[in-house]
């Protein structure tokens, strides 16, 4: 099984978290997963179809005798959504929303097909039943795995489930009675105002794309299905809107696809949301980027964010690390070399600039580069064009270049070690990252945003992190910015076995508060130690208490036994 259907698998599992069933299957049509949900909504069990052609399994009931993927590689979808009827084992109709996507790999080839479709027929049967002051039906609506709101004519919120608190991270105190535009943005297009028109008309509107803020500042992409609610008369008297939170299914395509989008970046500080405005903006020009920032502050990221937001999403995205490699070989590396153009050349290698012609090429580290290499960047920058090693013919590239550095150019100019005609080549647009210290307004926003995705792709719960936690957190500096606090949330996920994490969960070094007594400046890497040696010694303790019966260390470790096997064979660790 290739990378991206390995990749593509993980969706199983985050999809099982989230109730929604998912059906993985390769180029060939063969089937590679079916999830638990699925398995429930299609009565099928995945040992007896894995290895199967889906077209024989699932092409007339669940495709409706047309293959979804070919129709979305055909008319060029990135996905396609719709809502079907199925019929299961006990000739009873299931009311499905399935969209389906096809899996590209870095090669531009499709590997694969990913369809994931959630029942909605309990849901719809309510709907049938619900009047608008049966306070019964929402109690029961109130324990769906789904966000379910209600807004009365003048589109005042009147009902707010539990799940709609856990995704916008408002309480039902705080918004009963309230606008809606308090969470829909109401200049993000058709959700805001979708609840005039359902009251105006009467007619449901499904799979609708949008947007809300949550408490924390946090915008996040949802899909929404509105539908008018009646009296017992057939008077319109409101609306109600279920509201799936699709943050994880955007973070699972953005590490596919390595396509990162805004929707990836979090921060609600001044400097962070200048960055926000600009961003757009820059993007859509052709213009010289350079990111400064300390270690760890998401450089690379957001060099990912505007590539993918440009005109020259679609091409190459090239990442060239200067500090990574020895100053002999990064010239040849960055510009190739030519057949004969030193012993061993035996033939033309183009270089990381070819590669990126027509996208993007990211010079991480550029503080690194050396000042003889400089030059010829330079010359890349004014006449997009340079010399391959070896080579009398220059070569010609149309590339974007976003660099990158933690050390501070301008310095490096004063001190003779970086060109000072390069530098304002580079220093067209600056993006200057701030560390997570002085940015620390958004650490719990931040915290709430690792941890949503550290619990998806680990498949278990944690509502809530302690005051006492928290206050650790916020008071701590972070040396290793947001890196070193995804490292920290890492570690507390694994020592933690309940949904509350505590003070205690947190690393030791955290505790007891040695970084205010001169350890602020520890490495990153001591951190990221720390929890590796705690996930071995957490795993050699549960599979010794369950006498090294794997299938019961998985699920008191609370995750599948393809991911013990895996960490078991990271960590050496033998019966």
């Amino acid at each position: 099984m290739d990378d991206v259907l390995i990749k593509g698998t993980q969706l199983g599992s985050i999809f099982d978290y989230l109730s929604i069933g998912t059906v993985i299957s390769s180029s060939d049509r063969k089937i590679v997963l079916l999830n638990r949900t699925a398995e429930f909504i299609t009565g099928q069990r995945q040992a007896d179809v894995v290895g199967k052609p889906c077209t024989e399994m699932f092409l007339n009931n669940l495709c409706g005798g047309e293959c979804a993927l070919d129709k979305t590689i055909r008319e060029s979808y990135n996905s396609a959504a719709l809502d079907i009827i199925l019929t299961d084992q006990s000739n009873e109709e299931l009311s499905v929303t399935k969209i389906v996507w096809p899996l590209y790999g870095p090669d531009k080839r499709v590997h694969g097909c990913v369809v994931v479709f959630q029942d909605h027929s309990a849901f719809k049967d309510l709907i049938k039943r619900l009047w608008y002051e049966d306070r019964r039906l929402k109690i029961i609506l109130d324990n769906l795995d789904i966000g379910v709101l209600t807004v009365d004519r003048s589109s005042h919120v009147t009902f707010f489930n539990t799940q709609s608190e856990l995704i916008t991270g408002y309480t039902r105190k705080e918004l009963l009675g309230k606008s809606c535009a308090k969470i829909f943005r109401e200049n993000a297009g058709e959700d805001f105002i979708m609840f005039d028109k359902i009251i105006a008309d009467g007619k449901a509107r499904s799979n609708i794309k949008g947007e809300i803020v949550t408490k924390t500042g946090q915008v996040i992409p949802i899909r929404a299905n509105y539908v008018a609610l009646k009296n017992e008369e057939g008077r319109t008297v409101g609306g109600l809107a279920t509201i799936s939170d699709l943050s994880l299914m955007y973070q699972f395509n953005s590490a596919i696809r390595d396509r990162y989008t805004f929707y990836d970046m979090v921060g609600r500080d001044h400097a962070i949301q200048k960055i926000f405005e600009i961003v757009p903006v820059v993007a859509a020009s052709d213009a010289t980027i350079l990111i400064e920032g300390p270690t760890g502050t998401g450089k690379d990221l957001l060099a990912k964010v505007v590539h993918n937001a440009s005109r020259r999403a679609d091409k190459s995205f090239v990442k060239v690390n200067c500090a990574a490699l020895p100053d002999n070989l990064l010239e040849s590396e960055m510009f190739g070399y030519v057949k004969g153009a030193f012993t061993g050349a035996d033939r033309d290698k183009p270089g990381r600039f070819q590669e990126a012609d027509g996208g993007t090429i990211f010079l991480d580290e550029i503080g690194d580069m050396p000042l003889s290499l400089q030059a010829k960047l330079l010359r890349v920058l004014e006449e997009k064009e340079f010399y391959s090693l070896g080579s009398r013919k220059t070569t010609k590239v149309d590339v974007r270049i976003i660099a990158a550095t933690n050390q501070g150019l301008e310095q490096l100019v004063n001190e003779k070690r970086f060109r000072e005609d390069l530098f304002y080549r580079l220093n067209v647009i600056c993006l200057d990252l701030p560390p997570l210290k002085k940015r620390k307004g958004d650490i719990s926003l931040l915290v709430y945003h690792i941890l949503k995705r550290l619990c998806a792709t680990r498949d278990i719960q944690v509502d809530k992190i302690s005051e006492d936690a928290m206050e650790v957190l916020l008071n701590y500096d972070y040396p290793g910015n947001i890196r070193e606090l995804e490292n920290i949330l890492e570690h507390a996920l694994i020592i933690c076995q309940t949904s509350i994490i505590e003070r205690k969960h947190l690393p030791i070094s955290l505790q007891r508060g040695t970084e205010s007594k001169g350890l602020v400046t520890r490495k990153i890497d001591d951190l990221g130690q720390e929890v590796k040696t705690s996930e071995r010694n957490m795993i050699i303790e549960i599979l010794t208490k369950h006498n090294w019966n794997k299938g019961e260390a998985a699920q008191a470790l609370k995750i599948n036994r393809t991911t013990l096997w895996r960490k078991m064979k990271k960590y050496n660790i033998l019966p």
